[in-house]
């Protein structure tokens, strides 16, 4: 090989870099000099490992790049570096030890080093008091381990390297063990490591020493996935009755204002039923995931009784105990009272703590423990004696633990909420009604006569079951409204026959080219069939339900029609009933899913006045872009003198109250209102 003259690569290093991946062969010469040249700096380097090396930093970043080419010569470099990070990384210069960190990282991307390896060194230098090193780390853990799981799972691996980052929460290190927690609930997040292993060790951190470990571990269980999917508001015609299915049925025949008002009464059942056929999307499925989530709920009470951090860590344990008793529906009968103690309106964060009360109540929990509680909320929150805005979240409270427990609720407490909806405020009015319809539907029966509305004929059917009650129905309710199928289907050659002829009348239409007519059952004769089962007893329509739900099997169209159906009654008035008033429309329709939300305490249906400084701020804040309000009206000539109207206008008042242009109506004389009663009425008989 002929000898390069002027050979300036050993000197320019990107260059021989871009040379080496084109052509590997052609400059191993020049390789195997910089190799050498790296040695020798990291011998010397070793000595003085506390000073920056500018130098071995570039050579370092050389070898990582073109590591792929030159397998054998630079097989013990990754080690070289590692061992180099494990034994210098505390008295390594901040800009050199990041440099080997991204040498290993790149040769990491090229799958030159083992992952698991990898991962036990930067664990190691998490230690270190950089920010910037710690970022770098968490960020290359996170996207490699989602790397290596994005084709399919590597279950092997996964394993491997969760069992460490297990043994790494538990670290001495606090910083470590908080990274630690860190990634494993971003991977959750990104449905990585989304399974109940991940979840039951997370657990364990919410009983850390470590205020940081413990607030990171309950904020993963509280916090909300912000990548989750939102629901399609589009929904195709089979899954259910439509707008257009109501409109096409209370707009055929005659047109008159009662059926208007049945079709908009509908229209608002309709959107009722849609939110509760919508499958229930959870803020974090973590909870469902938790083995013993009866033990684990008695844990964190222990701690909160006993802990003696600051209040928002306080206000987050009871979040979590609340949301694992509701979820779940688990006994823990001593978190009541201790939330009982803070139910005070000038309590800070009251109302988080209305919803914890409210999140922790279910239909297993026995009526007298929930009674201290809403009695409490009652006392303290609902009287005369207290704000609008305090009065509204108690009976919003109030409400939503009814909701979920509603036999704690009282007649004589209920009748006494109920008078709120004369109450002065618009807010504790409004929150009055939203309770007494919550009791139309649950049981009307403990409201006042003229507090139960127009009766329907589910209405009327509506009570509270006893504790520990549950109805079992041996059919499905609105069937009523289908035919029994007394024919089965003939089977055998029969089938295949009938088949067989249906094929064959499908191919003559086909050749004749002309359209088909199919009767199917109007919407209008639907309504009567629905009227004529209005009058039949219930006891035949329950028969008849049984009939058809054991007699056929039922198809989609007759899932839609019996929804229908069902939709009615809360629109059909009761068998017997007059229509003596009018139902009470509801403001909102609410969707009461597992988790609650602070808006559904602090709902406030009016917004309070603002105060003087408060209106006063907003108007300037708006003036900040806005030039002079008047118009300024320029001279020809800035020179001239003024008119006499622009003179009056500076002149002193009492120098011009006994002008004739400055005359109010208060100052007319004695004619003047003479004059001017006759011609008004003069006017007014004239147009008579």
């Amino acid at each position: 090989m002929s000898v390069r003259h002027n050979n300036k690569l050993p000197t320019n290093l990107p260059q021989l870099q871009n040379l080496i991946k084109r052509d590997p062969k052609s400059y191993t010469e020049e390789f195997l000099q910089q190799l050498r040249h790296y040695q020798s700096t990291l011998q010397v380097f070793k000595h003085q490992p506390d000073k920056s090396n500018k130098d071995l930093a570039e050579l370092v970043m050389f070898l990582a790049q073109v590591g792929h080419c030159y397998l054998t010569e630079l097989s013990n470099f990754p080690k070289e570096l590692t061992e180099l990070l494990l034994n210098h990384h505390t008295v390594l210069e901040p800009d050199l030890r990041m440099t080997f960190c991204k040498a290993l990282i790149l040769l990491r991307n090229k799958d030159l080093i083992d992952p698991t390896s990898l991962l036990e060194l930067f664990f190691e230098l998490l230690r270190c008091h950089d920010k910037l090193l710690r970022k770098t780390l968490y960020t290359h853990i996170v996207t490699d381990i989602k790397n290596i799981n994005s084709k399919h799972k590597n279950n092997k691996l996964n394993t491997t390297l969760q069992n460490f980052m297990y043994t790494m929460l538990r670290d001495s290190n606090p910083i470590a063990a908080k990274i630690s927690l860190d990634v494993m609930g971003e991977l959750y997040k990104r449905n990585i490591w989304n399974d109940a292993k991940t979840v039951n060790v997370i657990t364990t951190a919410c009983f850390s020493k470590v205020t940081k470990i413990v607030v990171g571990a309950l904020t993963f269980f509280l916090g909300r996935d912000e990548e989750e999917k939102k629901d399609s508001d589009s929904e195709s015609e089979d899954e259910g009755p439509t707008a257009r299915d109501l409109m096409v049925r209370y707009s055929t025949g005659k047109k008159t204002s009662k059926n208007k008002k049945k079709m908009e009464k509908a229209m608002k059942v309709l959107k009722k039923h849609k939110k509760k056929k919508k499958a229930e999307v959870f803020n974090f499925s973590a909870i469902h995931l938790i083995h013993d989530p009866q033990d684990f709920s008695e844990k964190l009470l222990k701690q909160l009784e006993s802990s003696k951090e600051r209040f928002e860590v306080k206000i987050m344990l009871m979040e979590l105990i609340s949301r694992l008793v509701g979820i779940h529906e688990l006994f823990l009968f001593n978190f009541y009272p201790f939330v009982q103690r803070f139910l005070q309106p000038h309590q800070r964060e009251v109302t988080k703590i209305l919803l914890c009360a409210a999140q922790a109540s279910h239909q297993l929990v026995p009526p007298e423990i929930i009674e201290p509680v809403i009695m409490t909320i009652a006392n303290n929150f609902v009287t005369d004696r207290n704000s609008g805005e305090v009065m509204t979240v108690g009976i919003n409270a109030i409400k939503e633990i009814v909701a979920r427990c509603p036999l704690s609720m009282s007649e004589d407490l209920l009748q006494d909420l109920t008078e709120y909806r004369s109450h002065k405020d618009k807010n504790v009015v409004m929150s009055a009604r939203g309770l007494i319809q919550l009791f139309r539907d649950l049981n009307p029966q403990m409201l006042h006569r003229k507090d139960r509305g127009k009766p329907t004929e589910s209405s009327s059917d509506a009570r509270i079951h006893d504790y520990g009650e549950l109805e079992a129905k041996d059919y499905i309710p609105g069937a009523e409204v289908l035919d029994v199928e007394t024919e089965e289907p003939k089977g055998g050659d029969g089938d295949k026959d009938g088949w067989e002829s249906a094929s064959m009348s499908e191919e003559e239409d086909d050749d004749d080219g002309e359209w088909v007519n199919v009767h199917h059952s109007s919407d209008e004769d639907q309504q009567e069939v629905a009227e004529k089962l209005q009058s039949i007893p219930v006891e035949e329509r329950k028969a008849k339900a049984a009939a058809v739900s054991t007699s056929r099997l039922l198809t989609q169209e007759d899932f839609k029609k019996i929804r229908l159906a069902q939709m009615a009654k809360d629109v059909n008035s009761a068998p017997g009933k007059g229509q003596k008033r009018k139902t009470a429309e509801r403001d909102e329709e609410t969707e009461r899913g597992e988790l609650l939300t602070l808006r559904d305490i602090e709902r406030l249906h009016k917004k309070p006045k603002s105060d003087k400084e408060t209106r006063l701020a907003t108007a300037m804040a708006g003036r900040t872009d806005r030039k002079d309000f008047v118009k300024k009206r320029n001279k020809l000539n800035p020179y001239a003198s003024t008119s006499n109207k622009e003179k009056r206008k500076k002149k002193n008042f009492m120098m011009m109250k006994q002008s004739h242009n400055v005359r109010t109506k208060g100052k007319r004389s004695f004619r003047e209102k003479q004059i001017a009663l006759r011609d008004a009425l003069l006017k007014k008989k004239k147009h008579k």
